[in-house]
């Protein structure tokens, strides 16, 4: 959990939304067919449903008052990564800022699965 002093008292921001709101921006970018995930039994990656996108998700709170988030994600078949993984890192950097008022340091994006359908 993240706790903000303000002038008004204090907040608290829990994991949950963290994941919910880093997950819902980068299936809103171009080019991500959705958040990924490894299976432990069999080692396949598979696409997450929007109730469970937080597993896709992993936020790390550092010592500064800012977040690190790691995002594992399915990309569409025929995407230049190289052109869209930033554009994810800055739409996930900015909406999490911008929604709880909390810095992003870093945004690491990991693609597990390259979809072909």
């Amino acid at each position: 959990m993240m706790r903000l002093n303000t002038e008004k008292g204090l907040v608290t921001i829990s994991t949950n939304v963290f994941t919910n709101i880093a997950g819902m921006a980068a299936t809103n970018c171009f080019g991500v067919k959705g958040m990924a995930v490894r299976s432990r039994t069999d080692g396949l990656v598979h696409l997450l449903r929007r109730e469970a996108m937080d597993k896709g998700v992993l936020v790390t709170y550092n010592e500064d008052e800012t977040v690190s988030i790691d995002l594992h994600v399915m990309m569409d078949h025929g995407i230049n990564i190289a052109a869209v993984a930033p554009a994810i890192i800055n739409q996930v950097s900015y909406v999490v800022t911008k929604t709880t008022g909390v810095s992003v340091k870093d945004v690491n994006v990991y693609i597990d699965s390259i979809s072909v359908d």
